[in-house]
């Protein structure tokens, strides 16, 4: 009697990755120069296998592999691709520097870059010129140099601004943040407003006995969310306040989950899937708008917290924040983008601005199950990695 072979199947994973905005740097990793409003579908990576994680600067990109590999691209005069040289590169490329070296966590500044191993080392490249590299000099590197006053501490996360960096150290009882670089609008954390410049890191002041989730920094800002959900930030002041020269805690009834800081606004996430956000709340709308397009304060004060209505009833479960610009991920897979079109940041195929969330068009295939996707800002550009579940038969 012939046997009839049951045809099987298997569900697989595949990757997705987007890009979209400011591209005249190659940042876009098409291999164009020049800037794309709507989504272009990222090819250039595909021979890197899957990608865990990406950053995105003033005018370059970082992204690591689930094996701990690291590749750059984009704008490099400062030597913040750490290629060894100091110009741009269209396409991305692996950093041989890091090669043998597990790296976990990078970020990507305006000018340098920075990132963790996971035996807790610190490297940095990029522009010196304010002693945001914490090499205890003023010295712009091409490639990645071992930052030595972390050389015996285990360090988890680093954050680069604009012209500072912030880093995580884990401990028993208690974390530590240090920062370096530009401190002149009080982003270092260290209670000195006369502070220009440091090039040695500084402790953080203001975290004795709170443990530490995540550090951010963009621009002259700096934030940190703690293990129980509580916001912290400092540095220049998103509505027009002095700024603000040690951590501040926000007070409010809510916890949070993620920060995401631009140049003039702050993006928060609690764990209920809702967005808040701090200072402008988006680019050049009159403030009577705001709650017609999409935004509810909590406060007739302007440094407050104010919370983003429209996602279409859906959660929030990522967020991302460029310089004038916003974005997120809600549960259904769905991107949404507003604030600052000018390069085509918003991915909505133009270059307008738009006062209220705005959903961008990506391909979606039927066949395929609710996707998992990640939003990564840089100044002018953005990046969406989706993740899709797929069955193959065999």
């Amino acid at each position: 009697m012939e046997e009839t072979e049951r045809i099987k199947s298997r569900e697989e994973e595949e990757e997705e990755i987007w890009s979209w905005g400011a591209g005249t740097e190659g940042q876009l990793g098409t291999g164009e120069l020049q800037d794309e409003h709507k989504p272009q579908l990222i090819h250039s990576l595909s021979s890197f296998g899957p990608i865990s994680h990406i950053s995105c600067g003033g005018a370059h990109v970082i992204a690591l592999t689930p094996g701990g590999r690291v590749l750059t691209w984009g704008r490099g005069t400062s030597g913040q691709l750490g290629h060894g040289e100091m110009v741009n590169c269209l396409h991305p490329k692996s950093v041989e520097y890091l090669e043998g070296i597990f790296i976990t966590h990078a970020s990507a500044g305006w000018n340098h870059s920075g990132f963790v191993s996971d035996t807790g080392y610190v490297f940095t490249c990029g522009d010196g010129s304010f002693g945001q590299l914490g090499h205890e000099d003023y010295i712009s590197r091409c490639s990645p140099a071992q930052v030595l006053h972390f050389k015996a501490r285990h360090v988890e996360q680093i954050a680069c601004g604009m012209r500072h960096s912030l880093v995580l150290l884990k401990g028993d009882t208690e974390d530590l943040i240090y920062g370096f670089g530009s401190g002149k609008r009080g982003q270092l954390g260290i209670s000195d407003d006369k502070l220009k410049s440091v090039s040695t890191p500084q402790v953080t002041l203001g975290f004795e006995n709170v443990k530490i989730r995540s550090v951010t920094a963009n621009g002259d800002h700096s934030a940190a969310i703690s293990m129980n959900g509580h916001l912290y930030i400092w540095g220049r002041s998103f509505h027009g306040a002095p700024d603000v020269y040690t951590p501040r805690r926000v007070t409010a009834d809510l916890l949070f989950s993620q920060v995401a800081l631009g140049w003039n606004h702050a993006l928060v996430l609690t764990g209920d899937g809702e967005v808040y956000m701090l200072g402008r709340y988006n680019y050049n709308v009159p403030t009577g708008a705001q709650k017609a397009n999409g935004m509810n304060h909590i406060s007739e004060d302007e440094g407050v917290l104010q919370r983003v209505l429209d996602f279409n009833s859906t959660k929030v479960v990522q967020i991302g924040a460029g310089a004038e610009h916003s974005a997120v991920v809600t549960d259904d897979g769905s991107v949404m983008t507003w604030g600052w079109g000018e390069h085509g940041q918003l991915g909505l195929g133009d270059t307008n601005d738009q006062t209220g969330p705005r959903a961008v068009s990506l391909r979606n295939e039927p066949s395929r199950k609710p996707c998992v996707g990640r939003v990564y800002c840089g100044s002018g550009f953005t990046f969406v990695i989706r993740t899709y579940t797929v069955k193959s038969s065999f």
